[in-house]
């Protein structure tokens, strides 16, 4: 049975469907102040829906600020996920429907029927929303934003933006607000979109009396986690900014950049772990003190972190199945169980290695 297209807050706090006005062209999110004739306003299930459409995003409202989930069957919503990790950037349609043990041709159908536009229009719309707020929020030179955003070329990305946007991107820039550009002390800071239903300061609590230690560290100014990107050790910060959560990466290339704020959203609003291996081998052994000794003996040092309370990466499930029972504890069964469960489900692995 097919949706119906509407508007509304999903249970994460991001929003479904957008309304559409054909005098103006514009397509706005929920909430926004404009208030179009009702006879005006078309529904469409999805930003990328309203942009296959011809309708442009609202200078005012800033759809490209708000994460627009998906409803709909289990198939359409893995797409989702996994286009909103990045997955699309480097693979294709055929690549998306073979990992969700799918035909192309199936997918394209059922997102198209709930959604309203395609598995590729929906990583270009994505694509477009993170590089107009990498525009906003950071100094970044064009064509960095072009490559960190997923696109392949400047000329792609600059048509994909007059196409989503009505301007090019030195013109998008131009208009941000004095307030958007975000300073961060290193690193490229972005603003977390629409998180509502978050509470900060009660995350941060839990995850002081979860973190694994010299791999997570949690301290009045957020939370700090060393992260694998391409095979490269970074930084991944998240802490309270001057109007909500900030995201602060500190990375050595910007590629997956879109697969890095998509987990981190995951993370904050408390639907995943980072890495599911983390609270698998947490489990098994029963108590931080142990995970840090599994970490110190088996995960990758870092340098250079230890002001910020980093040490080490966490593990891979090939380096705990690979450790001896003095490295693994008394628990080195439990730990080697885990780490074959998981296996290649390690979340360093999803569309951040190449």
């Amino acid at each position: 049975m097919r949706l119906v297209p509407r508007t509304r807050r999903s249970d994460a706090g991001a929003v479904t469907g957008v309304r559409a006005v054909v005098t103006t062209g514009i397509y706005c999110v929920p909430g926004c102040s404009a208030r179009p004739h009702p006879d005006n306003v078309r529904h469409h299930p999805s930003a990328a829906a309203a942009e296959v459409a011809g309708y442009r995003a609202c200078h005012r409202c800033r759809p490209y600020r708000v994460d627009l989930d998906a409803t709909g069957p289990p198939l359409v919503t893995r797409a989702v996920e996994l286009i909103a990790a990045g997955l699309l950037d480097d693979t294709d349609e055929a690549g998306l429907a073979g990992r969700l043990a799918t035909s192309a041709r199936h997918l394209r159908r059922c997102v198209v029927e709930h959604l309203g536009a395609t598995p590729d229009q929906l990583a270009r719309s994505r694509r477009a929303h993170l590089a107009r707020r990498l525009l906003d929020d950071t100094d970044l030179p064009v064509a960095d934003v072009a490559f960190a955003a997923g696109f392949g070329s400047l000329r792609q990305f600059n048509r994909q933006m007059r196409d989503t946007f009505g301007e090019a991107p030195r013109a998008l820039r131009a208009r941000r607000r004095r307030a958007d550009r975000l300073v961060a002390d290193g690193g490229l800071a972005l603003r977390f979109p629409d998180l509502p239903n978050v509470d900060l300061a009660s995350w941060l609590d839990r995850r002081a009396d979860e973190a694994a230690p010299g791999v997570e560290h949690v301290s009045g100014s957020g939370y700090r986690r060393v992260i694998t990107v391409h095979g490269d050790p970074g930084v991944l910060e998240i802490r309270p900014g001057p109007d909500g959560a900030l995201l602060v990466v500190h990375v050595p290339r910007l590629h997956g950049l879109t697969g890095l704020m998509h987990r981190a959203r995951l993370l904050v609003t408390d639907r995943a772990p980072w890495d599911p291996v983390e609270p698998a081998v947490r489990a098994a052994v029963g108590g931080r003190d142990a995970v840090g000794r599994i970490v110190g003996r088996l995960g990758r040092p870092v340098p250079g972190l230890g002001p910020l309370g980093l040490t080490h990466a966490f593990p891979t499930p090939a380096a705990l199945l690979g450790a001896t029972d003095d490295d693994l504890g008394p628990d080195a069964e439990a730990v080697r169980a885990a780490a074959r469960r998981i296996g290649g489900q390690s979340a360093e692995g999803l569309c951040t290695q190449p």
